[in-house]
């Protein structure tokens, strides 16, 4: 089965495809970055018109990349939620119509399930059950995967994903955007220890994060120094690393009290160098595993899409003509592929 995955909730056009037999076959992804760059934030029309302009041409892109027609193709998965409503339509029009023309199946993916799924696209996939973190622009959860589409949610952020506390602190700072990568980049030459940040409710029990008074301590903190370049570098540095000690801390706990063995990092923040090598030095000391996908499966793509769209549709999913996205979808409502039930 050769499917072809769309991802078009946000701010990046992610085309794929992937075979049954042989794998990811090919996949492009266009970011929209310079778009919204003057915006300091994604702007839904721009982010919307973009996609449409986009979705054609990458499909070409990848067919033409693996040698393959459009009769070639046994299925479409796309993003049909969470994410911006104008986004998702443009993906899940240009999927169903294409399918409808095809006369092949179609299925919508949920999102965060398509970067649940994203290690498993390595050579070394873990296997069922384990513990995820996922830290992305709009999620931050910590979730037990019993199997794919069985999700229970231990913990999540009651406020601020982390991925949005970076986008909005590097604006705070007068950084460039994404805040993530920009964060990350000037606290490479900062002191972490010159201020002082809280690590947000790991003093009391419970898996649940809290980022936005942190947002505003760094605020607060910026504010009280000269802002010069040394100063923003510095509290890049103390932001970053009270974030990622939270992550930490909160993923620790929920290992020790679930006695999960393997751990799985996704989303667009797991591409983060300073998280990655602490969850890998506290895994270490805690008996685990981890799993990381590559780093350009961290952010939004198509790859993840296609594979999670290829085990639903072997399972004999599919949409009907009248199909919906949803801007808003918790996780926990998502059902195990029949063929795992």
């Amino acid at each position: 089965m050769i499917v072809l995955g769309i991802e078009s909730s946000c701010d990046e056009t992610g085309i794929a495809l992937f075979d049954s037999q042989k794998g990811l076959l090919a996949h492009q992804i266009h970011s929209q970055i310079d778009l919204h760059a003057d915006y300091g934030g994604v702007v839904p029309e721009l982010a919307s018109r973009d996609h449409i302009q986009r979705l054609t041409p990458l499909t070409q892109a990848v067919l033409k990349a693996s040698h393959l027609e459009l009769s070639d193709l046994s299925g479409i998965a796309y993003t049909s939620g969470p994410g911006l409503m104008g986004a998702l339509m443009a993906g899940a029009s240009f999927a169903m119509s294409l399918a409808f023309s095809l006369k092949i199946p179609a299925i919508g993916i949920h999102h965060m399930e398509g970067h649940l799924m994203a290690p498993l696209l390595e050579a070394h996939p873990p296997d069922f059950p384990f513990l995820a973190l996922l830290v992305s622009g709009g999620h931050t959860q910590l979730v037990y995967v019993h199997e794919m589409g069985r999700y229970e949610i231990l913990g999540e952020s009651i406020d601020d994903a982390a991925g949005e506390a970076f986008d909005k602190t590097a604006k705070m700072l007068g950084l460039g955007y994404p805040g993530g990568p920009e964060i990350a980049r000037w606290a490479q030459e900062g002191e972490a220890n010159r201020f002082r940040f809280p690590r947000p409710m790991t003093d009391r029990p419970g898996l649940d994060f809290s980022f936005s008074g942190l947002k505003t301590h760094t605020l607060t903190t910026f504010e009280s120094t000269a802002k010069t370049p040394k100063d923003r570098h510095d509290v890049a540095a103390g932001f970053q690393q009270a974030v990622v000690d939270t992550l930490i801390i909160k993923t620790r706990r929920a290992l020790e009290e679930t006695g999960l063995k393997r751990l799985v990092v996704a989303g667009g923040v797991s591409a983060n160098q300073l998280m990655r090598e602490k969850l890998h030095l506290m895994t270490q000391k805690v008996g685990c595993d981890v799993f990381f996908p590559r780093l350009e499966f961290c952010g939004d793509n198509g790859a993840m899409i296609a594979f999670a769209g290829l085990r639903r549709l072997e399972a004999g999913e599919r949409n009907t003509l009248e199909f919906t996205v949803r801007p808003r979808w918790p996780l926990s409502e998502l059902k195990a592929p029949a063929s795992t039930l």
